[in-house]
């Protein structure tokens, strides 16, 4: 189910009890010079509406929040950022709704990793805060998280090949959007150093945390080999995650 098709009458009978409410999570950012600005919204959308779809009764899914926590991407031009604080403030406050409406099993899906560090902050306050209510399940993740699995089957790249504007995104948005994407200007870009403390990719869990900005990793925007991207593995990347996302989603029905 899509909550922006249904009446409020329609939401008032729905059976809360046997549905994950799902927020998908985007951004609306630079991506280097060869995918658009809507990219992670782009691809988050995709997945949550392909896991509702699949199943429509255990399902309400809402329009992908396309503002995310971009401030890191601000020294590239078209980027639009909500600050940290302010994004907190924002998942609180959906939840609460969700919440007010009945929902109890709800999944922020994160398509952007800025969002991670206000996400983990917000979900502490929807815990002291909703924390009286009965049966409430809030919990979030991102999708390359879920799906780490499938990111290590298909892709090509090693250490550094998969961060943003990479390889799998830029086959992704092949996939969904080829006349979006220019490949034509796909370089890859990102450090270049040989610490391994530093290292840049999504399936890498640094030990080190520590805090920059994008234009100190890359100066055209991209972190990535996304010259390796193909539209036949952008659908296998996303069947595969699709795959992966939803069958979080049957185990969050048990909760």
């Amino acid at each position: 189910m899509l909550l922006e098709n249904m009446t409020w009458p329609e939401v008032k009978q729905l059976d809360f009890d046997r549905l994950v409410v799902v927020s998908p999570l985007g951004a609306f950012e630079q991506h280097g010079h060869h995918l658009p600005l809507t990219t992670d919204t782009d691809i988050v959308t995709a997945i949550a509406r392909r896991v509702e779809g699949a199943r429509p009764q255990q399902v309400l899914c809402l329009p992908s929040q396309w503002a995310g926590h971009s401030t890191h991407h601000l020294s590239f031009p078209g980027t639009i950022s909500v600050s940290q604080m302010h994004y907190v403030h924002l998942v609180v406050d959906v939840c609460r709704s969700i919440a007010q409406m009945g929902g109890r099993r709800i999944f922020f899906l994160n398509g952007h990793g800025g969002n991670d560090v206000p996400l983990r902050a917000a979900l502490r306050e929807i815990k002291t805060d909703l924390g009286a209510v009965q049966n409430l399940h809030v919990v979030s993740a991102s999708y390359w998280q879920l799906a780490a699995a499938t990111i290590a089957r298909h892709r090509e790249s090693g250490p550094g090949g998969v961060s943003h504007a990479c390889e799998m995104e830029t086959s992704i948005m092949l996939h969904l959007w080829p006349d979006r994407v220019r490949m034509d200007l796909a370089r890859r870009d990102g450090p270049q150093h040989p610490s391994p403390y530093r290292k840049a990719d999504m399936q890498l869990a640094k030990p080190v945390y520590y805090v920059a900005e994008f234009q100190e990793l890359s100066e055209s925007g991209v972190i990535g080999h996304p010259e390796l991207a193909s539209a036949d593995k952008g659908q296998a990347f996303l069947d595969g995650i699709v795959g992966e996302v939803g069958a979080f989603v049957d185990d969050f029905l048990t909760w």
